[in-house]
């Protein structure tokens, strides 16, 4: 635990703080204790970086378990770097995982603390908003903790002499409550209108533009076939029609 302060106070914060000047918008919204999720987009391999950053408090992420694999001192030097920056590791290579990683998830709010979720799976292959996987309302409704969703924005700026740099914004919206839909964990149908409502949120937060094609499907099939995200998409996304029908909405009241 004294590695994620160390991390995030010595060694990595103030150096990204001087680089990127990151700013946060609405952490009143991120509860002083208790649980909480914390459901993000994900752009880059340094949001987990960036989000802690703007909190007071300690975010345990769920990582992918890859960043914990390796032998030798190379592979013992990663997995205490990733432990001690608060990531958890999981394994997504089939449904029973799956589970296994909501049941992790599951018990870290349990015991009190924030978790950092990426509802898109992975990061995106295009800068658009994809649609969410409904873990993040399983993990809601299970606990019966609040979803604060949050969008992390990245913006490029031209200095006078050309060079362009690069400053973060992170937002972070009203905390979500899903009391409502207590004891239908489970539900498919509920789970699926709770993640809408949460990727809504943070559509609105960010700004992008809302995709209704699984992020990791698109990039399976761009490493596939060499093909581009938009030449993906247009194979996989409902009709015009279809997908208005389907785009996410904010499904409070």
């Amino acid at each position: 635990m004294l590695f994620y302060w160390f991390l995030k106070y010595v060694a990595i914060g103030p150096a990204m703080t001087v680089v990127f000047r990151p700013k946060a918008e609405g952490t009143e919204h991120v509860p002083s204790s208790g649980a909480a999720i914390l459901a993000s987009n994900h752009l880059s391999a340094a949001d987990w970086v960036f989000l802690p950053m703007q909190l007071k408090r300690r975010v345990t992420f769920l990582a992918k378990a890859e960043y914990f694999t390796g032998t030798g001192l190379k592979g013992f030097l990663r997995r205490a770097f990733f432990t001690g920056a608060g990531q958890v590791p999981i394994d997504r290579s089939s449904a029973t995982a799956a589970e296994g990683a909501i049941q992790t998830g599951i018990g870290i709010l349990r015991s009190g603390k924030l978790l950092g979720i990426y509802p898109e799976g992975t990061r995106s292959p295009d800068g658009r908003l994809y649609r969410g996987k409904i873990g993040v309302a399983r993990m809601a409704l299970e606990t019966g903790v609040p979803v604060v969703p949050l969008a992390m924005v990245y913006t490029t700026r031209t200095l006078p002499f050309g060079k362009q740099i690069r400053r973060v914004h992170v937002r972070f919206g009203e905390p979500l409550d899903f009391s409502r839909y207590e004891g239908l964990a489970g539900d498919r149908f509920v789970e699926r209108s709770i993640t809408d409502e949460i990727m809504y949120e943070i559509m609105t937060l960010s700004g992008q533009e809302y995709v209704d094609v699984y992020g990791a499907t698109v990039k399976k099939s761009m490493d596939a076939t060499g093909a581009s995200a938009n030449e993906v998409i247009a194979t996989l996304q409902p009709p015009a029609t279809e997908a208005a029908d389907r785009a996410p909405t904010s499904l409070a009241g």
